[in-house]
């Protein structure tokens, strides 16, 4: 089952999803710091631990590596969804319970996600 992120892990990766670029460990501590006080040893040790997990991809540029994200925030979150649907032992109790939680805009925004993307087992 995937698991969600801890929470450095969510912050460093809510980052990389928001410059849509390649950052190096510098990049993102530099912008940590605004925020916080963090030690480059522990902004390297989380990326590499999310390259691992294979949420970031990275490339030797010089002595460093830069990274960028594997997925879009909106995929990972995705995986994340089907994940628990999978584990929760049954499919259908979970998603009637996940139904009666949302709200008003989560049913709007269903209701246009379905609309993108009907039915599979739809025949036209």
């Amino acid at each position: 089952m995937m698991r969600g992120l801890g929470e450095l892990e969510s912050t460093i990766m809510d980052r990389m999803w928001a410059r849509r670029r390649p950052a190096s460990v510098r990049d993102v501590l530099d912008d940590l710091r605004q925020e916080r006080t963090i030690a480059y040893t522990t902004v390297m040790t989380v990326m590499d631990k999310l390259h691992t997990k294979g949420l970031l991809k990275r490339q030797p540029v010089g002595r460093a590596y830069v990274y960028e994200p594997v997925a879009s925030k909106e995929a990972y979150t995705a995986d994340l969804m089907r994940s628990a649907l999978a584990g929760s032992g049954n499919q259908a109790a979970t998603l009637v319970h996940f139904l009666e939680r949302l709200t008003s805009e989560e049913a709007a925004a269903l209701e246009a996600a379905l609309q993108v993307f009907p039915h599979r087992g739809s025949r036209a």
